[in-house]
């Protein structure tokens, strides 16, 4: 790739990581100045395939290093999964030398990725119309918790407030009853993580084609609203509405594990072809033909919750054993729900390697989660574990050029520290 950083300012790659310069993004530097979920999954995810992340932590470190379980202090498993193959510089960003610093370590970047509010970095200097002019080659990636063109621009967002805002926890009311409530995963983190390593990776190529960096927001509630309303806009796709939002197969009681004689099985019984064998197994095959609500995809469409609740009463007459072999033979797809502690023992997670285990410095004994995406032709080295705050501070501003008597007076006045 052209215009990536100079290679002369490259930190030494962790024990292992020799590999990594087949990867996809060897070669890019990402300066990570961004907390909590969202932003250290999508620098995560650009780690693993290959770019070197240097992370930017105030003295006091991301607040997500004390989020979950903890062997040691500031080294939570929230954190421990969402920041692997990292390096950490600690900057007391209120001060010049470290503000400095920051600059420097940016001329030699690729890509710099923030959550900071646009105020605050137009103090900092860090904004991009500043970092423009200083580094025209520099990709600038914000994300927000809305996009700026609309009345929400600046207001706190978190992903517990983006799940409301954006109808999930109405959703989870409709789906299972009771009070609104939200996933138990932090699904507009997470999702939102996503857009921005794509969007790093479209802004890195868009600048091989025009030589030239370029400013990318990834707004939170846009993101998982697109994410809502691609599935229940419905009738209000058209105008005008020929019916309401909500998408009646996603909506209905019905759709859950359907419970077996002994426990509970996933089925999809999608297509044509899977309903007639599974019909004519069970002996009710005439249902197809005579039955109109099961002789077409649109009908099946219009009677889901019917259709649904017919299936949950069949899977009640035998045992999970039996309808996984059944249906397997059939070749209707189907799977067992798992626990998390199934997961954990998945034999699958473990040979593809997205399950793995490693001695941490800090933490001993521990399980790490791989990266997702196969290249076979790139096989993935093994990434450094999470970094203690500031770990590589004094390394990362070595091999970038500064003199020792300069690191020195950023130690002694607390701009660079260290845990």
């Amino acid at each position: 790739m052209t215009g990536i950083h100079n290679p002369a300012h490259a930190t030494k790659p962790a024990d292992g990581a020799e590999g990594r310069a087949t990867l996809p993004l060897s070669g890019v530097r990402i300066i990570d100045l961004i907390t909590v979920v969202l932003g250290p999954l999508a620098t995560l995810t650009l780690a693993g395939l290959g770019a070197e992340v240097i992370k930017i932590e105030a003295p006091e470190g991301d607040n997500v290093r004390a989020a979950g379980v903890a062997r040691s202090e500031g080294m939570g498993h929230v954190f421990l999964h969402g920041n692997r193959g990292k390096q950490s510089v600690a900057l007391d960003l209120k001060q010049a030398g470290a503000r400095d610093a920051l600059i420097e370590l940016l001329r030699t970047a690729d890509v710099f990725v923030t959550n900071v509010r646009e105020a605050a970095l137009i103090r900092l200097g860090l904004d991009a119309d500043a970092l423009r002019e200083r580094i025209p080659r520099l990709i600038h990636v914000v994300a927000t918790g809305y996009g700026s063109g609309g009345p929400y621009a600046g207001k706190p967002a978190y992903d517990d407030l983006i799940q409301g805002a954006a109808g999930v926890a109405w959703l989870m009311q409709q789906h299972v009853g009771g009070e609104p409530r939200y996933m138990p995963v932090s699904l507009a983190d997470r999702v939102t993580g996503l857009h921005l390593a794509y969007a790093v990776t479209a802004a890195l190529y868009q600048r091989e084609r025009t030589g030239r960096g370029t400013q990318v927001e990834v707004p939170m509630f846009e993101c998982i609203a697109h994410f809502v309303l691609a599935d229940h806009l419905a009738g209000e796709t058209f105008m005008p509405a020929l019916g309401r939002a909500g998408y009646d197969r996603l909506l209905s009681e019905n759709r859950r594990p359907y419970k077996t004689a002994d426990g509970h099985l996933c089925v999809l019984i999608y297509n044509d072809a899977h309903w007639k064998r599974f019909l004519g197994a069970i002996g009710q095959g005439t249902r197809f033909t005579e039955d109109s609500r099961f002789s077409s995809q649109a009908a099946r469409s219009r009677h889901i919750h019917e259709i649904y609740g017919f299936v949950g009463e069949v899977m009640r007459t035998r045992s999970t054993r039996e309808w996984v072999e059944l249906l397997d033979k059939l070749d209707i797809p189907n799977q067992v729900p798992a626990t998390l502690d199934d997961l954990l023992a998945d034999p699958h997670l473990r040979a593809t390697g997205l399950l793995g285990e490693e001695e941490h410095p800090d933490g001993g004994r521990q399980r790490t989660l791989g990266v997702p995406t196969v290249w076979p032709d790139a096989p993935a080295a093994r990434q450094r574990p999470a970094p203690r705050l500031g770990e590589h501070g004094v390394d990362v501003l070595r091999a970038a050029g500064f003199d020792e008597s300069r690191i020195q007076g950023l130690l002694e006045s607390g701009a660079l520290s260290f845990n």
